[in-house]
């Protein structure tokens, strides 16, 4: 292969591939706003143009198959699903979860965690560690974005306790309800 060494000043300036650039966004811009002025008038119904969703006040249904927030299935008594295997951690290419196991006093062969964390500023949120996981202990199907506030890192960082408590949510209030009022805080800011 050989390399182009020397470039002109047409090509150093980038003048042709800002003009390309221009001739596509503006093309798409008037395109939509004549097929938006001739639906406004009743013509040209087969011709669909962009739209805008104006987020959080109107939304598009998520599929099934979202990834949002995780959550800790829980067992028939409340506690929690996970065995404390760590395949999902091991899964987890960002290495955002921390597990440590603990072995219940009454049965010693079967264990549980004592701390299970995510940090959601490491995580990428590709849903590894829920197909890694043998005993279904951990989901991503709550419905939910990732939340964005908080003003240090431990803000981000969710421990057992609210990974359960999520799931407890999602069962007594179901997706739409807990998507209202996730959202509840960006349509008021």
């Amino acid at each position: 292969m050989k390399r182009v060494e020397a470039m002109t000043l047409w090509e150093r300036i980038y003048f042709p591939e800002i003009f390309r650039g221009l001739i596509v966004t503006g093309g798409r811009f008037w395109r939509n706003l004549i097929v938006h002025i001739l639906h406004q008038f009743g013509l040209a119904k087969d011709l669909q143009a962009a739209i805008t969703v104006q987020y959080p006040d109107e939304r598009l249904p998520y599929p099934e198959t979202y990834r949002g927030r995780h959550r800790l299935t829980l067992k028939g008594n409340g506690t929690v699903q996970c065995t404390a295997c760590f395949l999902c951690a091991t899964a987890c290419p960002a290495e955002c979860i921390y597990i440590q196991a603990g072995e219940y006093a009454d049965d010693p062969v079967e264990k549980y965690p004592i701390r299970y964390e995510i940090d959601t500023l490491r995580c990428i949120y590709c849903g590894l560690c829920v197909e890694a996981c043998p005993c279904d202990a951990i989901r991503m199907d709550t419905g939910l974005h990732p939340a964005n506030w908080g003003f240090s890192r431990q803000d981000f960082v969710e421990n057992k306790e609210v990974l359960m408590e999520r799931s407890r949510q999602l069962e007594a209030k179901g997706k739409e309800v807990l998507y209202q009022e996730h959202v509840r805080r960006y349509q008021h800011v």
